[in-house]
C-alpha cells in the first residue's frame, strides 16, 4: 500500500465517523452551498492570507465561491434547522507563501456545524468528545494505514486546556500558535480574539468575545475556529462598519438579520488538516489526491 493509499483511507474513516457523530447527535445534514451572492468576509482577521474571493457571472448575476458557510448557517438556524453540520467545499485563494506553513490550501473540505441557542461550553463538550473518539476510532480501523506511515496516536481526555489569546501571546509572542502547538501533547483552546464581525461580543466584558480556537498538538496548528454568534441586527450592522466593510456585498444576509437572527454557537473545521494530524503528515497537501496547495501549480 502507499502512503497515498493510505492517507485517502484514513480520510474517508474520518469522514464517515464524523458524519455518523453528528448524526448520532440529532443533527441535520445540509448540502454544501458552493456559490452565491454572500460568503464569509474571512476578516478583519490579521491572520487571514486569502489575496481575493473567487467571483463567476451567471446570467447577469455576480456569485461567490463559498470561503464558508458560517453565514448560510445562520440563516438556516433562523429558518428552524436548530442542529446541523455540512462538509463544505472552501475555496480560499491564499497567498503563495502560504505553501511554507504546511497547513494552507487554496481548496479543501470543511466540515461546518451550528447549534441554535448553545454556549461556548456547549462546543467544547461536543468537539472534545468527538476529536476524542476518532482518534480511538482511526487507530482501531487505521492501524495498517498508521503503521505504513510510521505514526503513532495518543489518546486524549476532556476537559482540554483552555487560554485566553492574551496570555498566549505574552508567553510565546505574537506567532504564538505554532510554538504553543509545539509544547503540547493534547488539543487545546485559545478563546477571545478580535475577528469577524459575526463573532459574539460579550455583553459583560467590552472587548471580550466569546469565540474560540482549538489547536492541534505537536506542531499541527490551527484545528477548528468558532464562535457564539452577533444575533442582534443593530450589533451587526454597527460591526460591519466599525470593520470598514461593505453593507452591500451582505444584503441577502441583513435583509433577514432585520427581524433578528437566532443566537447560535458553531464552528468549522478542515478535514483535511484533521488527517494531517491524524496522520502525522509533513504538509497537508500530502494528503489530497489533487494537491490543492497556495503557490504550486494544479496539475489535475
Amino acid at each position: 500500500m502507499e502512503k497515498t493509499i493510505a492517507h485517502a483511507r484514513i480520510t474517508s474513516e474520518t469522514l464517515r465517523y464524523c458524519a455518523d457523530f453528528f448524526h448520532k447527535k440529532g443533527f441535520t445534514q445540509l448540502m454544501p452551498v458552493i456559490l452565491s451572492p454572500i460568503t464569509d468576509p474571512l476578516g478583519p482577521d490579521p491572520g487571514s492570507t486569502v489575496i481575493k474571493t473567487g467571483e463567476i457571472e451567471y446570467l447577469g448575476q455576480q456569485l461567490q465561491l463559498t470561503q464558508s458557510m458560517i453565514l448560510h448557517k445562520q440563516l438556516a438556524i433562523k429558518r428552524g434547522v436548530n442542529k446541523l453540520f455540512t462538509i463544505s467545499p472552501n475555496i480560499r485563494l491564499e497567498h503563495p507563501k502560504q505553501k511554507e506553513s504546511k497547513k494552507h490550501l487554496f481548496e479543501f473540505s470543511q466540515l461546518d456545524f451550528e447549534v441554535a441557542h448553545a454556549k461556548m461550553s456547549d462546543i467544547f463538550t461536543l468537539m472534545e468528545e468527538l476529536i476524542s473518539g476518532l482518534v480511538l476510532h482511526i487507530k482501531s480501523e487505521c492501524s495498517e494505514e498508521l503503521c505504513l506511515i510510521g505514526r503513532h496516536l495518543q489518546g486524549f481526555s476532556s476537559p482540554f486546556p483552555c487560554y485566553i489569546t492574551r496570555e498566549l501571546i505574552e508567553k510565546y509572542g505574537e506567532a504564538w500558535e505554532t510554538p504553543a502547538s509545539l509544547v503540547h501533547k493534547t488539543p487545546f483552546w485559545a478563546i477571545s480574539h478580535s475577528r469577524e464581525f459575526y463573532d459574539k461580543e460579550d455583553p459583560a466584558k467590552p472587548g471580550h468575545y466569546l469565540n474560540y480556537d482549538l489547536i492541534y498538538p505537536e506542531g499541527f496548528g490551527e484545528a477548528l475556529s468558532g464562535a457564539e454568534r452577533e444575533h442582534e441586527y443593530s450589533k451587526i450592522i454597527r460591526k460591519i462598519g466599525a470593520h470598514h466593510l461593505l453593507k452591500s456585498k451582505y444584503a441577502p444576509y441583513l435583509e433577514i438579520a432585520k427581524d433578528e437572527l437566532v443566537p447560535s454557537a458553531g464552528g468549522g473545521f478542515g478535514i483535511e488538516r484533521l488527517v494531517r494530524f491524524l496522520s502525522g503528515a509533513k504538509h497537508v497537501g500530502d494528503v489530497q489526491l489533487f494537491r490543492r496547495v497556495p503557490g504550486e501549480q494544479v496539475v489535475v
